[in-house]
């Protein structure tokens, strides 16, 4: 586990944006089992390519003219359970840090993992989740 100060700021960078963290299992359950609407999912972490593309990606994104209903995050690492819960919904997808997916109806309808972020810019990332957007937040 990454000690608090060392994460808050990297935290605090989504829920600055209107991301709410998830700190239990049954927060994760409750909102990610919703039948109605979109969510989007942030599996943030503390490693380079969250802080230079993922965060600043979804940060882009979010300035988008469709948007999820709902913004969410967990943090790999340091909300254990509630990341170990976030993960159980992302199946069959294997455990990636950082992550971002999107829920529409209470199904994963778009998922960038750990790889689809590493090497791409943060500009990039951001036009595949507005094309998402488009796609699932009408």
């Amino acid at each position: 586990m990454y000690p608090i100060d060392l994460v808050m700021p990297m935290a605090q960078e989504l829920t600055n944006m209107g991301f709410t963290s998830l700190k239990t299992e049954h927060e994760v359950d409750q909102t990610l089992s919703k039948k109605e609407g979109t969510a989007l999912l942030v599996v943030n972490s503390v490693c380079g390519c969250a802080a230079r593309n993922a965060r600043p990606a979804v940060g882009m994104a979010l300035r988008h003219s469709h948007k999820p209903d709902q913004l969410l995050t967990v943090f790999a690492g340091v909300d254990l359970a509630s990341t170990a819960k976030a993960r159980e919904f992302l199946l069959p997808y294997p455990p990636s840090s950082p992550a971002i997916a999107l829920f529409k109806n209470g199904r994963l309808v778009h998922m960038i993992e750990r790889h689809h972020i590493e090497g791409r810019t943060a500009e990039m990332i951001a036009e595949n989740l507005t094309s998402a957007f488009d796609q699932y937040c009408n």
